[in-house]
């Protein structure tokens, strides 16, 4: 009885489980227990940037040169034009120009005619009035001037204003001669006549004048006065004055 009886080890809850082999916090232990390769754990490396160095380019006096004067002339073309609007305006103040204005005071033709080359033959006789309303202001006529006369598209005589000068607030009476010669006088005379019988016969005076204008003692450079003059005459008989119906012109500058 005696050796049929077992010991069993009583087991103390009370004490503390077994200890365990230690393996170090973070790392990973195989099935089979083996600790000998244990998978280091990935340390974070601090984060380095590379910036390049950014080093000064050498400085170039030819182009710090060049800027420099393209600034001075720039500033100097600026200032001259501010001193030329300047004196300009006070010119303008001082002298208040004026257009000078022109009239056709009268017409008479001389010749009309058709020629053996079937071209056609034209002299007139313009009577002009020219007025300078200045004040202060004398005026150059210039050699180069032009007067014409056009029945529609075609010229049918032209002359020139003779050289003078004119003075402040003056009127001056011009007579001026003009002779020319165009072709298709046949179709031209017919539209003409044709013209005539309704009593209003339209002609264009064009007007193309060099003058310089004088402020005081000082002589400026040559301007052109352009004008264009619209006529409605009653006929065009040869050796016989022509009554001018209407009269619309037109003046302007040219530099």
């Amino acid at each position: 009885m005696t050796e049929n009886q077992r010991i069993h080890p009583v087991v103390d809850m009370e004490a503390p489980p077994a200890a365990r082999p230690a393996v170090p916090r973070g790392s990973f232990k195989s099935e089979k227990g083996d600790t000998s390769q244990l998978q280091q754990p990935i340390i974070n490396q601090p984060f380095t940037r590379t910036v390049p160095v950014m080093y000064p380019r050498p400085h170039n006096k030819k182009r710090s040169c060049f800027c420099k004067c393209i600034c001075w002339t720039i500033s100097l073309i600026i200032l001259l034009l501010i001193i030329i609007a300047t004196i300009g305006g006070i010119l303008y103040l001082v002298f208040k120009p004026k257009i000078p204005q022109y009239s056709v005071d009268n017409l008479r033709i001389s010749d009309l005619r058709l020629n053996f080359d079937m071209s056609l033959y034209a002299r007139f006789n313009v009577r002009i009035t020219a007025v300078n309303p200045n004040k202060k202001i004398g005026i150059y006529y210039e050699k180069g001037s032009r007067l014409s006369v056009w029945y529609k598209n075609t010229q049918l005589c032209e002359g020139s204003i003779p050289k003078f000068y004119q003075g402040h607030q003056n009127r001056t009476v011009l007579d001026v001669a003009l002779t020319g010669q165009s072709q298709y006088g046949n179709t031209l005379m017919s539209a003409i006549q044709e013209a005539a019988q309704t009593g209003r016969i339209p002609l264009d005076l064009k007007i193309k004048v060099p003058v310089s204008v004088k402020l005081g003692k000082l002589k400026l450079r040559k301007v052109k006065i352009l004008g264009d003059c619209l006529l409605i005459v009653d006929s065009l008989s040869a050796n016989s004055l022509v009554r001018i119906k209407a009269s619309t012109c037109k003046f302007g500058l040219k530099l």
